[in-house]
């Protein structure tokens, strides 16, 4: 096989729109992934895409998001132009709702509302009934909640489906089922990826295989410490549309689709590679659509699904060159920020890789940073 002038290790949402828009520029391209393109955490998602203020978000995180989602309304025109296929991009809004009427939730609640006031959100306060005025199935015990109008949403199967298929128009080598077997090189220089089907040479090499990344770099002195946490999302499809919002309560939501059905997660559960739906979550998933819609309790489960979220020590993802390698990097560790971050993600390491400056200082997520901050998710995981 000719050398590429990049392989890409990893055929998610990181991988695969890294590999389109590197295409776009026209580079040839290799992707491998060890199953089918797009079917681990990029495709378990719910979607959610939240609003945000490029001029005015402060922290590393926030810059990285805020400049990711104001890319998608005409990145999935793009896509939906080029491969006619709809990811379902909705500006639906969203709900942060206020669970009880407690102290602490009224802490929780004017906490989000201080940070994303200065990091210059559009936002309501709603009380009571200027909530059910909104969404008149909620559960009217529900003391208010924030309206954010600029949250959004996409269809993740839809989007992973127009991604390959533009990576396809644009000559991108696809090679599902094509595991990486072993990093060859030569000093500080990467040669090649073997796989079982021979060796996959390029100049340059991007390993964005989600938590599977740390086992693929275990020989080569560097490992990104990232670890799978099991996500859960069970779909209901109730006979008529009960929602227009997304219902974000901290970790959970209620994701209402175009067509009426609504998805209902997540979980974070530390149980190593195990992507096994449980019953157990699939139950307490289903009591919190019952808490907050009423109606949805008669409701059965359609569907019931998982996935496995690369998480990282301080919650941001490893973007950049792996240490003591000229031509290997990292786009790896976006815990449930992967779809949201994957056009930036994306946007960055084609910058990188072609020798020009970055929009947004990758400082905070060089995979060498030091690691000082306690892992985000730890208290959620069970």
């Amino acid at each position: 096989m000719k050398p590429s002038d990049v392989c890409i290790v990893g055929g998610g949402v990181i991988g695969l729109t890294l590999a389109y828009l590197l295409a776009r520029e026209k580079r040839q391209v290799t992707l491998i992934d060890k199953s089918d393109l797009g079917q681990e955490a990029s495709w378990a998602g719910a979607g959610i895409l939240p609003a945000g203020n490029p001029r005015r978000a402060k922290s590393a995180m926030g810059k990285l998001r805020a400049q990711a989602v104001s890319y998608f309304p005409s990145f999935s025109e793009e896509l939906k132009e080029l491969t006619g296929i709809d990811n379902g991009y909705w500006r639906c809004g969203g709900l942060e709702l206020r669970v009880n009427a407690d102290q602490l939730e009224k802490k929780r609640i004017e906490q989000i509302a201080q940070a994303e006031r200065g990091e210059g959100l559009q936002f309501e306060v709603l009380d009571t009934q200027e909530l059910l005025t909104l969404e008149p199935a909620l559960a009217p015990s529900l003391p208010g909640a924030l309206y954010f109008p600029g949250v959004a949403q996409i269809r993740n199967p839809r989007h992973l489906k127009a991604l390959i298929a533009a990576c396809q128009h644009s000559k991108v080598h696809l090679l599902p089922s094509t595991p990486a077997q072993s990093i060859e090189r030569i000093g500080e220089r990467i040669t090649g990826i073997r796989t079982p089907n021979g060796t996959i040479q390029a100049e340059n090499f991007v390993i964005a295989a989600g938590t599977w990344t740390t086992g693929i770099l275990a020989d080569l002195g560097w490992q990104p410490a990232l670890k799978p946490i099991r996500g859960q999302i069970v779909l209901l499809a109730p006979d008529q549309p009960v929602l227009r919002h997304i219902l974000l309560m901290g970790h959970q939501y209620l994701v209402p689709r175009q067509d009426g059905q609504v998805l209902i997660g997540s979980t974070e559960e530390d149980v190593g590679f195990d992507k096994t739906p449980t019953h157990e979550a699939g139950e307490t998933l289903k009591q919190l659509a019952a808490r907050t819609v009423p109606s949805l309790s008669s409701v059965t489960v359609e569907k019931h699904w998982a996935g496995l979220r690369p998480g990282s020590p301080d919650g941001r993802p490893f973007i950049g060159a792996v240490p003591g390698y000229h031509n290997l990097f990292v786009a790896a560790g976006h815990f449930r920020s992967g779809l949201q971050l994957s056009i930036m993600t994306g946007l960055l390491m084609r910058d990188m890789l072609l020798g020009q400056k970055p929009v947004v200082d990758l400082m905070p997520f060089r995979p060498d940073r030091p690691i000082t901050t306690p892992t985000p998710w730890i208290a959620h995981a069970q």
